[in-house]
């Protein structure tokens, strides 16, 4: 065999190698590409179940939070129904509390005082006023003479005589509380004077106000006892501005149907009626007695 024929034969030889190299190459490559693909997918496959599950976790998680939102409202609800029950309940025990109290202020109060005498209720010969207390002397027209006065209405009284004294006006005590025989006494004297003209000015015994013991007959100091001209007088004036302020009123006004005009008699009936009979202009023997009752809770208020 020639040296040109050899060289060829291990030529190609050589060619066939690198071709077989080659192909083992491209062999390996496309194995390597079909793995690289088969793992991409199954990792895809893999993400692709991740997300399904996430999804489905995400969803029952949102099922949950409804859920829970649901119950929170609804124990919301409850707690809102809960208070308003309990705050229902309150009001009820303050309701009863205070019709207890109510009950207990009115079961405390005279009713005898808002009653309307004057010809019309009787005070029968054993009433006296709970308690009753000395006004004081500088108050009083005669120095000498004791005069008592409801101690409950009593600072009532106190008020007016300092608070028109502060004003200029000087007021002074006539007299107020009578008993039963200290009337009768009177109107028998009144009697003797003046026969039956009497019942125009004097109450018999058990119809007086002053039995009550919240009644005064007021003068100034320099009328003193002598105070049928009271009408005239600044004292009578400042009493018709101002007296509904302390509570009390005037029982007999010009034209009333029970006893003649007695600008020096007045009565404490309370600030709450004194002030509404006198913003309409009306008088305490123009009511029915049951509206008057309606202001005993408030007679010392």
């Amino acid at each position: 065999m020639g040296h040109g024929t050899l060289a060829s034969m291990q030529n190609h030889q050589l060619q066939l190698i690198i071709a077989s190299v080659a192909c083992l190459i491209l062999l390996g490559a496309l194995f390597f590409g079909i793995y690289q693909y088969m793992e991409l997918d199954t990792q895809a496959n893999a993400l692709a179940q991740a997300k399904i599950e996430s999804d489905a976790y995400i969803e029952e998680l949102k099922s949950e939070v409804a859920a829970l939102g649901s119950e929170n409202a609804h124990l919301a609800s409850a707690l809102q129904y809960e208070r308003a029950k309990a705050s229902g309940f309150e009001r009820q025990i303050q309701d009863i509390s205070g019709t207890v109290g109510t009950l207990a202020k009115l079961a405390a109060t005279d009713p005898e005082l808002l009653t309307k005498y004057s010809k019309v209720y009787f005070l029968n010969e054993n009433y006296v006023p709970a308690t009753l207390k000395i006004v004081d002397e500088q108050d009083v027209s005669d120095p000498a003479k004791t005069v008592e006065f409801h101690a409950e209405a009593f600072p009532h009284l106190k008020d007016l005589l300092e608070e028109s004294s502060e004003d200029g006006i000087e007021i002074r005590v006539v007299s107020a509380y009578r008993s039963f025989g200290t009337q009768a006494a009177l109107k028998g004297n009144y009697l003797v004077s003046y026969g039956a003209g009497a019942n125009r000015f004097s109450a018999d015994q058990g119809y007086s106000e002053h039995q009550l013991g919240t009644t005064v007959d007021l003068t100034t100091s320099e009328l003193g006892s002598a105070f049928t001209s009271f009408a005239s007088t600044d004292a009578y004036d400042w009493l018709t501005e101002n007296a509904h302020r302390y509570g009390f009123i005037l029982s007999y006004p010009a034209g009333n149907t029970h006893y003649q005009y007695e600008p020096w008699h007045w009565r404490y009936v309370g600030i709450a009626l004194a002030t509404k009979l006198h913003k309409e202009g009306k008088h305490f023997y123009d009511l029915d007695q049951r509206e008057i009752d309606t202001y005993l809770i408030s007679l010392f208020d």
